[in-house]
């Protein structure tokens, strides 16, 4: 409603004096301002806020009247009522300065930006006017006054001997009346204290009084602490025509203000507290309405340490009040008790050391113009001598923003928050990439006569929708008014933003303005004679693209309501204009209605539609309905607020008819905080829609009103209708101070069934939020609000006394932050509490789609848990297992239960789950649904509430199937949580994940990060001397924070029973032939594999089935059987020197054999490979020509010659694509001719090489293998380096392995199984994938070896292809398959410079591109 915003600014008196000021009094406009000190009655001006005159009382005089004590304004402002200490009323007349009309003229730096006088008065409120004071006669009470309050014609003064004079202003000519106050009548209330006094006021003398207005009387305080209220019977004041009500059970009261708007008496007390009052319509007797007092819950160092109320000061709209106390400090509460400001707590009152500040003492304070700023007077302690405090020297200045609902409450039905300072505008939806993302549809249609009146309200439900995507950060768009503007017409009184919030309106004292959040440019009148001639009087409000305001034409003294269109220029010429007959105090929009609450107690019901045919945007306004509301309101300025809405409380409330919701049922007045409703009488008969055109139809009557609710401060309802989400948006939302939150809930009947006879069709749910609302988001279910932030900035210099410290060290900076609350889980309590619980689920899935709504039911649970659990009464129908069935309704329910029991204390949880269910059960289901997350969430449950044993079983399932599943993270929290159940450390679980870790390359990522060699060659390991014993250490890798609790506590049961699941997993994994997971598994884990592996040889880690194991790496690794082209049956290769070429590259072991091998035909060199050709990689030229990459040859025939300079730029896509400027990766081999000049491969070529590459599997699963086979390699088991030697058709590992067999520590059995695996192999692929035989073929020499270490002979024929006599192999080995001196793992160094890896091709990709390359004799299974 109201916020502090910055530091409060510090106004110093310009004449020195040796007097304090201790007084200060707002004129009735409150531009100008009278400060008193002593001797002294100044005035000072407010924007900009100078001293303009002060008047000094002679010592004579002074010594005469006494010194000033207090003052009071005449209410047009040309005069001053002051009071002398010793009885006397001194009275000042405010006189004009004569020629020098000014105190300050403006200065234009550019004279060409002076805007022209055109006016009378134009600039009267620019600058400071030159004011005089002149005395008139005294005028002598004979006895000390203690209070005087203004009235229009007269100035009532009460003195300490009890009695009431009231003076006419002019002071001499009629003389004073005098009344005493033994002679009022005074009772409980108004009709028995007709009779006679009823108690004897003798001696009692009133302390401080204050006139209302709407009441007709006078709040007062007596000296002994009693509060009454006088009010005259009759329109004079006179003994016999006074009678006054007292309020019971009061004796310690201290001063009074009253609330014009709300009909409220606040009444400071000497507790501290303020008793807000308000008089009975029926009785006339004084009711406590509420209480403003400090909390022992929010302030438990200082809630009963204030010292007695000094001032209370209702703000100039009556929104809100302030309140100060003697001990210091002040607060700021809504008008039925909310707090907003208080600051005797947190950085108000303390240092960021820790240390108490001093807190501000006040002795005199007051709201600006429109509650923009609060002057504030301090007051000092002690004499000269003492150390002063900061207030010495002047006047502080607090600024402050209000909620655009204060003054202009037609915003209530909007959902943006808008507020407004001295010159600039904060709203929450003025977001730069919604402004840019939500189309303006008037900006293309600017000068288009025929754009309709739906183009804007088509938009409204997206960006309602779109609305809670702002919700995330706090900052506020910020738009600076138009300075221009501000000069001549602050301050700013009105504010309105459209539907859209994009276009925001202001009104300050003359004319308006309005800005675009499209363009970013403020639009004025043109002619500053059209704004300067009208005044907004009742509010103005956005239609569609047009700017609706009520306000008064001074030049026709008429009243009227404009249109003015957006997209044209701000001109009169533009309006629609519609003269109305009495003053408007109120304005509000519904969809395409205007109501208007006049000074006469009516309400006008106009229609807008938009005029077709003109060339210019523009409306046309008729009056539809005129309502007389003079019988219920007995005072016009009551009237907080009057809106229209669908809202009704008829028996034709049904799921079927949601349409009906766009129409004006009903009239909701804000009466003085009474919310009262009138809706349309249906009681009559009644005309169908289709038998009547609209410009037939009569507008059906209205009913008697019906008061809905009290003690309401704002009111939102929406106009817009949905299907899904009725319960929300057919609501009434009432926000009711300290009484917290209503909403009055349509009740549907479900399934469209009849509903009951006996059940309401409406409900009021109350709810409390703990911040001060705004606006609405109804389909979003959210409250946006705002509140106070500070920010502490107490490091700065200063002196070691108050008085020179400054005030950024004294205050905090306040900023005024966004803020939102989910208010559904209080609905949905509220409908459980009531029994509603169909209501409660029909509404809950009607907003289960919202992202924060598992959020809500874990609200719910937690509120209600708290109550419940914590009361010290017992609970006869406890709420707690209605809302555990409820939230069962819905899938997350499990989820629901464990995050609220970890939020909440653990002596709850006996509590919370015998209304939910065992969390034993719970943890099964959790187990049942694979909700490992959640499980592990039960398990800390099951941890604190059960024996060690229980939680180790549960631990135990848990571990095993997050191992199953491959959870790695969780796995390590579980190890963690095992060990913990073991050591004694249970008391402090470990965390439990919430998301799974991705692991971005399969689980082997720390295989990068080790030190393993793998490029050793085949040839510099001695086969002989090899030993099988021998293990390997691994490190842990990054993912693996304790690796060394492996070899940590070995003897530790909790260790052995951990290692015992982990073994068996890893058995499991082997059995199965996963090898990828085990390799995740192993590394996730820490889990030292090999040695493992070495225990396990003779056991798990043997293969039974090569074929099977082969099959399952292939599917495993996204690994493509390897394929022959059908080409290669007729392949120009197969005949003359080509043949002999590929005979030779068959039965060599590696490139550098063939340069010395012995050949029918000369040919040229092979460019040999060695190990540092990729050194000089980088040396060579990139943009090198293909023809240049080698020398020129010796002879006609072709060769075939790698591609190495293009290896780091060029990449392959797939098998298919393949260019000239593929990269060479183990088998990119090209054709060059005789010139070195053209490439020209033949189709056979082609296929040959995209068939090379089409057998190799992904990078990463290269990797992986390279990886498991190190493993393989240092455990010793031998069978599994074969199998993974035959999937990357490497006949280095072959030979490497063989060469293993030789050794003496190698069991019969592993030989047997090796060479019984291969010839099963060998037959499989004979029968089923002759993509192998090649490579078979190639490793011929290596299994002959190994059969001739064996008794049984072995046909080497059974090596041959099946069906083809002369199988070719693929034109030259692949890099790896040179022997010699290329290294193991070369292969993984050929692919890092190159542009990318190979793509995963899946193994049923292979199978769909394998008809496309030709018939193949392959069968891939």
């Amino acid at each position: 409603m109201y916020f502090l915003t910055g530091w409060p600014r510090r106004l110093l008196c310009p004449l020195k004096s040796a007097e304090e000021p201790f007084h200060i009094q707002p004129s009735n406009q409150r531009l100008l301002f009278a400060v008193l000190s002593e001797t002294q009655l100044s005035i000072w001006f407010s924007r900009p806020s100078v001293l303009i005159v002060s008047y000094i009382e002679s010592v004579k005089a002074a010594t005469r009247f006494g010194f000033y004590q207090q003052s009071e304004w005449k209410p047009d402002d040309s005069m001053i009522a002051v009071v002398a200490s010793k009885g006397y009323i001194l009275l000042f007349d405010v006189v004009g300065g004569g020629d020098d009309k000014y105190l300050y003229e403006p200065v234009y730096p550019n004279r060409g930006s002076l805007r022209v006088k055109v006016t009378p008065g134009y600039k009267d409120e620019q600058c400071a006017p030159a004011l005089g004071l002149e005395m008139k006669k005294p005028v002598d009470l004979e006895a000390p006054i203690t209070s005087l309050q203004s009235l229009p014609d007269d100035l009532v003064v009460a003195t300490a001997d009890g009695y009431l004079h009231i003076l006419h202003w002019d002071g001499v000519s009629n003389g004073h009346k005098a009344i005493s106050l033994c002679t009022v009548p005074f009772s409980l209330d108004l009709q028995s204290s007709r009779g006679g006094p009823c108690l004897d006021l003798d001696g009692v003398h009133i302390r401080d009084m204050e006139y209302c207005v709407t009441l007709d009387g006078f709040a007062v305080v007596f000296d002994d602490g009693r509060l009454g209220f006088i009010t005259p019977t009759a329109n004079r004041f006179t003994a016999d025509q006074l009678q006054g009500v007292w309020a019971a059970d009061v004796t310690d009261g201290t001063c009074v203000a009253v609330n014009n708007k709300y009909r409220l008496m606040a009444f400071g007390c000497a507790s501290g507290s303020v008793l807000v009052y308000m008089i009975e319509t029926t009785t006339g007797s004084m009711q406590l309405s509420h209480k403003l007092e400090l909390t022992p819950k929010h302030y438990p160092d200082v809630w009963n340490k204030t010292g007695p109320v000094k001032l209370i000061r209702w703000s100039p709209d009556y929104s809100v009040a302030m309140v100060t106390w003697e001990c210091g400090g002040f607060s700021l509460w809504s008008v039925f008790g909310a707090q907003l400001i208080c600051t005797l707590g947190e950085d108000f009152a303390y240092r960021s050391d820790g240390t108490k500040k001093e807190t501000l003492k006040i002795n005199s304070m007051c709201w600006g113009a429109e509650g923009y700023h609060l002057w504030v007077i301090g007051r000092s302690e002690g004499g000269m001598d003492s150390p002063t405090t900061l207030q010495q020297s002047g006047i502080l200045q607090f600024q402050f923003i209000k909620s655009a609902l204060t003054v202009n409450p037609c915003t209530s039905n909007q959902e943006q928050v808008l507020l407004h300072g001295e010159d600039r505008l904060y709203l929450t939806c003025g977001d730069s990439t919604q402004a840019q993302s939500i189309p303006d549809p008037h900006l293309p249609k600017e000068n288009s006569p025929h754009h309709g009146p739906t183009s804007l309200p088509a938009t409204s439900p997206s960006i309602a929708q779109g609305l809670s995507t702002l919700l995330g950060h706090k900052h506020w768009h910020v738009v600076q008014i138009h300075s221009t503007y501000l000069e001549s017409n602050w301050p700013i009184r009105f504010s309105a933003i459209d539907s859209a919030g994009q276009c925001m309106a202001v009104a300050g004292r003359r004319g308006f303005a309005h800005y675009s959040l499209y363009t970013r440019k403020w639009k004025l009148f043109g002619n500053i004679t059209q704004e300067q001639n009208l005044t907004v009087t009742g509010g103005l409000a956005w239609w569609n693209d047009f700017v609706v305001i009520a306000c008064y034409n001074f030049i026709d003294q008429q009243e009227e309501l404009r249109l003015y269109p957006r997209s044209s220029n701000l001109d009169n010429a533009f309006a629609s204009t519609t003269k109305l007959h009495s003053d408007t105090l109120l304005l509000n929009v519904f969809r395409d209605m205007v109501v208007l609450f006049r000074a006469d107690c009516s309400i006008c019901l106009y229609s807008i539609s938009r005029k077709q045919d003109s060339s210019t945007p523009s409306t046309c306004v008729e009056l539809l309905q005129e309502v007389s509301m003079s019988r219920y309101i007995p005072h016009p300025g009551l009237v907080v607020s009057v809106t229209l809405t669908s809202v009704r409380t008829e028996t034709g409330i049904s799921l079927k008819a949601p349409q009906q919701a766009c129409l004006a049922e009903s009239i909701m007045l804000n009466l003085a905080g009474q919310l009262i409703m009138l809706q349309r009488d249906r009681s009559g008969p009644q005309v169908r829609e289709k038998d009547s055109t609209l410009s037939q139809k009569k507008l059906l009557p209205f009913c008697p009103p019906v008061v809905l609710a009290q003690c309401v401060e704002n009111v939102w309802t929406t106009c817009r209708s949905s299907r899904k989400k009725r319960h929300l948006l057919e609501a009434l939302w009432l926000w009711c101070g300290d009484a917290g939150m209503k909403v009055w809930l349509p009740l549907f009947p479900r399934d469209h069934r009849k509903p009951h006879s006996f059940l309401s069709r409406r409900i009021m749910l109350p709810f409390h939020i703990n911040i001060y609302p705004l606006a609405v988001l109804f389909e979003d279910a959210l409250v946006l609000g705002a509140i106070n932030e500070t920010v502490l900035y107490d490091g700065v210099g200063g002196g070691a006394c108050a008085a020179t410290e400054p005030l950024e060290a004294i205050f905090p900076f306040c900023t005024v932050e966004r803020t939102s609350h989910i208010y559904l889980h209080h609905i949905l309590r509220q409908l459980l509490v009531r029994n509603l619980g169909e209501q409660a689920l029909m509404l809950a899935q009607s907003c289960a789609s919202l992202p924060y709504f598992p959020h809500v039911l874990e609200l719910m649970v937690h509120v209600v848990l708290e109550e419940e659990a914590t009361s010290r009464e017992p609970i006869p129908d406890p709420l707690l297992p209605t809302v555990a069935k409820f939230i069962t309704e819905f899938p997350f329910f499990l989820q629901t239960i464990v995050h609220c029991a970890r939020k909440t204390e653990y002596a709850l949880w006996n509590y919370l789950f015998a209304a939910v269910g065992n969390p034993k059960d719970l943890f099964e289901e959790c187990l049942m649904a694979q909700d490992l997350d959640t499980a592990a969430s039960y398990l800390i449950i099951l941890q604190n509430m059960e024996v060690p044993a229980v939680s180790r079983q549960h631990a135990t399932l848990l571990f095993n199937t997050a191992l199953e599943q491959g959870k790695w993270d969780l796995c390590r929290h579980m190890i963690r949580f095992l060990k913990a159940i073991g050591s004694g450390e249970a008391e402090t679980p470990p965390t439990t994940p919430t998301t799974q870790e991705p692991c971005s390359s399969g689980g082997f990522e720390f295989f990068r990060n080790r030190s393993i060699s793998l490029s050793q060659s085949a040839d510099s390991i001695a086969a002989g001397k090899f030993s099988l014993q021998k293990t390997f250490s691994m490190p842990s890798g990054p993912s693996t924070k304790g690796a060394d609790r492996w070899n940590k506590d070995g003897d530790c049961a909790e260790n052995m029973y951990i290692d015992m699941m982990l073994w068996r997993h890893a058995r499991h994994l082997l059995e199965q032939v996963r090898l990828k997971e085990l390799g995740c598994f192993s590394t996730q884990l820490g889990f030292e594999l090999i040695g493992w592996l070495c225990r396990e040889r003779t056991r798990v880690a043997r293969v039974d089935d090569f074929v099977i194991a082969l099959k399952r790496l292939h599917s495993d690794f996204l690994w493509p059987f390897p394929v022959i082209p059908a080409c290669a049956l007729n392949s120009p290769l197969k005949n003359g020197r080509r043949t002999v070429l590929s005979t030779h590259m068959l039965k060599s072991q590696s490139a550098d054999s063939l340069l010395n091998s012995n050949m029918e035909t000369a040919l040229p060199a092979v460019v040999p490979t060695n190990n540092s050709w990729l050194d000089g990689l980088g040396a060579r030229s990139k943009e090198m020509d293909l023809a240049s990459s080698h020398g020129v040859p010796e002879t006609q025939e072709a060769f075939l010659s790698p591609l190495i300079n293009k290896v780091e730029e060029c990449s392959i896509g797939s098998a298919t694509d393949l260019t000239e400027t593929s990269s060479m990766v183990d088998g990119d081999w090209t054709m060059v001719d005789e010139n070195f000049t053209t490439l020209c491969l033949s189709q056979s070529e082609l296929e040959h090489i995209s068939m090379e590459l089409a057998n190799k599997g992904p990078h990463k699963s290269q990797v992986q293998l390279r990886y498991l086979l190190h493993v393989f390699m240092e455990a010793g088991c031998l069978e599994w380096c074969v199998i993974i030697g035959l999937i990357l058709r490497d006949n280095n590992i072959i030979k490497q392995v063989v060469g293993f067999l030789e050794g003496p520590d190698v069991l019969p059995e592993t030989v047997i199984s090796i060479r019984s695996g291969l010839l099963a192999v060998d037959a499989w692929a004979s029968s089923d994938c002759l993509g192998y035989k090649p490579f078979l073929k190639l490793i011929q020499p290596q299994l002959q070896k190994l059969l001739e270490s064996t008794v049984e002979p072995v046909n080497p024929e059974s090596f041959q292809p099946a069906n083809v006599t002369k199988l070719l192999e693929p034109a030259i080995p692949r890099l790896e398959e040179r022997g010699g001196s290329v290294p193991l793992g070369l292969s993984l160094s050929l692919e890092a410079p190159g542009s990318g890896p190979l793509e995963d091709r899946p193994e049923e990709e292979e199978k769909e591109h394998s008809p496309e390359e030709g018939t193949y004799d392959c069968t891939l299974s």
